[in-house]
């Protein structure tokens, strides 16, 4: 078995970039279809369609944990109010929390809302399932 460390801009398991995938699950949650962002983005229909997938069947657990993140590092949190599906209030969620850490760190809005959401989620945001508890090693 090997380790490696990722570095914040990727996911893992995936090729692309944080910020083209979440680039397509923000389109997604606009009401994009599948072949429409594959072809803003130039990839294969298929490995957005995946990337969709996952995230869907991941959505309401990504939505909880960005929801949690969000309160927890607002300065005054808002959390984003219910949008048309469950889907784009998970894509509301990573936004909102980017913003709630923004608020706390000036430095962060530097960076996409992808970016954090990878670093946050330890490049896990489509891993194949979500550990029941994120443990922070860089603590005692």
């Amino acid at each position: 078995m090997s380790h490696v460390l990722l570095p914040v801009f990727a996911l893992v398991r995936r090729a692309d970039l944080a910020e083209v995938i979440g680039s397509a699950l923000a389109a997604k949650a606009a009401g994009a279809g599948a072949r429409v962002i594959a072809g803003r983005l130039g990839r294969p229909v298929e490995t957005v369609r995946g990337w969709l997938r996952r995230f869907t069947s991941r959505a309401e657990v990504v939505r909880r944990y960005f929801t949690v993140l969000l309160v927890d590092a607002g300065v005054d949190p808002a959390p984003p109010g219910p949008a048309r599906t469950v889907f784009a209030d998970a894509v509301s969620a990573v936004v909102g929390a980017w913003w709630s850490v923004m608020s706390r760190w000036p430095g962060v809005g530097k960076v996409s809302p992808w970016l954090v959401a990878c670093a946050v989620s330890g490049g896990i945001l489509l891993a194949p399932s979500w550990p029941s508890k994120m443990i922070n090693t860089s603590r005692l």
